[in-house]
């Protein structure tokens, strides 16, 4: 979204840091005025209920903006962030002051913030108006249009999450995401493996999903 300009800026503004795979990048309840911007790798988003459940929120790859919010606002971090593989991205820290001084970023980040809201009502939907399967086969697709590699079977997805996560991502049990991706082998939609899976059938996915 950014020119070379503006993103030579960003890079300017910030440094590059590293981060191995499970290390926490940012703690729910932490206050802080940094933000990243993720080149490298890909994150969980994630919050815990009063229960001590997991709740994923989303899953952020390349280019994704992670603690704007806490960042511009001064309140306290909504989520925790964590690596699921190895990531580097450049870490910005007073993010309002540069905002301010790059008046066309904050103009991108108020779209990338809608965008977010709208794709947390859809998901809100989904909760209510599609099975387990279904809301399975929508964030395996998600995946897939995000991070997908074609291949000869389909398209290939080096999926970070364990099935607890990806329960946490579909608010499932574990024992229900395990039953969706039974039904979806099954169907021959899909082929999974260890942390990874083949869509042998997107559009066949995308009908289940609805």
């Amino acid at each position: 979204m950014l020119t070379d300009e503006e993103a030579q800026a960003l890079r300017a503004a910030g440094r590059l840091r590293r981060w191995d795979r499970g290390t926490a990048v940012m703690n729910e309840g932490d206050l802080s005025d940094w933000v990243l911007v993720l080149l490298d790798g890909r994150v969980k988003v994630s919050s815990h209920t009063s229960g001590g459940t997991e709740v994923v929120l989303a899953v952020r790859g390349p280019g994704g903006l992670l603690g704007d919010m806490s960042a511009i606002d001064g309140s306290p971090r909504s989520a925790t962030v964590t690596a699921l593989e190895p990531i580097s991205g450049i870490v910005v820290r007073d993010f309002p002051a540069f905002l301010e001084a790059h008046g066309r970023i904050a103009v991108l980040l108020m779209k990338l913030v809608t965008s977010r809201l709208r794709d947390s009502d859809r998901k809100r939907v989904e909760y209510g108006a599609y099975d387990t399967t279904g809301r399975v086969a929508t964030r395996l697709i998600e995946l897939a249009e995000r991070y997908g590699e074609k291949t000869n079977g389909g398209v290939r997805v080096a999926l970070p999450l364990s099935q607890d996560e990806l329960a946490g991502w579909t608010g499932a049990s574990r024992e229900a995401v395990s039953k969706a991706l039974r039904t979806l082998r099954d169907r021959g939609l899909i082929e999974t493996g260890r942390r990874r899976v083949v869509i042998h059938d997107l559009d066949g996915l995308r009908k289940r999903a609805r």
